[in-house]
C-alpha cells in the first residue's frame, strides 16, 4: 500500500534564476486538495501549478505553462515516490531565462519529487467501520478494550437493552477486538462490519 505524508513539506529549487517552491500536504478527503492549492498559491508568482492523488481520483493543472510541462510531471512525482492522498503545489517565480519544455518538466517534476522524497512518510492503513452492540452491564469493559485496538468511537446510540457504538479501527484489528469482546462479555457483545476503506 502507498504512503501518505505525516506532515506538510516544502522544497525550494532554483533553475536559471527561476525559483520553484514545491509545497505538499496530506489529504483526508479529495475536496481538501483545491483548498490547499488556493491557500498556498502565491499571488506574485508567475505560475502556481499543482496535482493531487486521492486513490483513483486525481487532477493536475499547468496554470498557464505549456501543456503537459507542469501538472503531469508533478502527478508523476507523487506516483513515482509511492504516495497517495497527497496534494503538491509548485509555485514558479520566473527569472528571465526560458527553460524550454524539457527544462520545465525537469524543474516541476524534480522539485515535487525532491519535496516528497525528503518528506516524513506515514503508511496508509486500511480502516474498517463496525457496529458494536452490548448490554449496559458491559459498557465499562467494552470502552476499556477500545484503545488497545486503536478503535475510534464515531457514534453512540442508546437502546432499551443496551448501547450501539459505531467504531472506526484498523481492519487488521477487527478480529482481535472481536475475540477480546467475546471473552470479556461472555459472548454478549455483537460486532457487525459496515464498511472497509483505506
Amino acid at each position: 500500500m502507498p504512503d501518505t505524508l505525516a506532515a506538510p513539506a516544502s522544497h525550494l529549487l532554483e533553475v536559471k534564476h527561476s525559483r520553484f517552491l514545491a509545497q505538499a500536504a496530506p489529504l483526508d478527503d479529495a475536496s481538501q486538495a483545491l483548498a490547499f492549492v488556493q491557500r498556498v498559491s502565491a499571488a506574485d508568482a508567475t505560475h502556481n501549478c499543482w496535482a493531487y492523488r486521492f486513490g483513483s481520483e486525481y487532477r493536475s493543472s499547468d496554470d498557464g505553462e505549456p501543456a503537459g510541462t507542469a501538472g503531469r510531471p508533478i502527478l508523476a512525482a507523487i506516483d513515482g515516490q509511492g504516495f497517495d492522498r497527497v496534494v503538491v503545489v509548485v509555485t514558479r517565480w520566473f527569472g528571465g531565462i526560458k527553460l524550454g519544455a524539457g527544462g520545465l518538466v525537469r524543474a516541476y517534476g524534480g522539485s515535487a519529487a525532491e519535496c516528497l522524497r525528503t518528506a516524513p512518510r506515514q503508511p496508509l492503513v486500511e480502516l474498517a467501520e463496525i457496529n458494536l452492540r452490548c448490554d449496559f452491564a458491559d459498557t465499562g469493559v467494552v470502552h476499556a478494550l477500545l484503545p488497545a485496538h486503536s478503535a475510534e468511537k464515531l457514534n453512540e446510540t442508546f437502546h432499551a437493552d443496551g448501547i450501539e457504538l459505531l467504531l472506526r479501527l484498523p481492519a487488521a484489528q477487527v478480529a482481535a477486538l472481536g475475540q477480546r469482546l467475546r471473552d470479556a462479555t461472555r459472548d454478549r457483545a455483537r460486532l457487525t462490519e459496515t464498511q472497509t476503506h483505506d
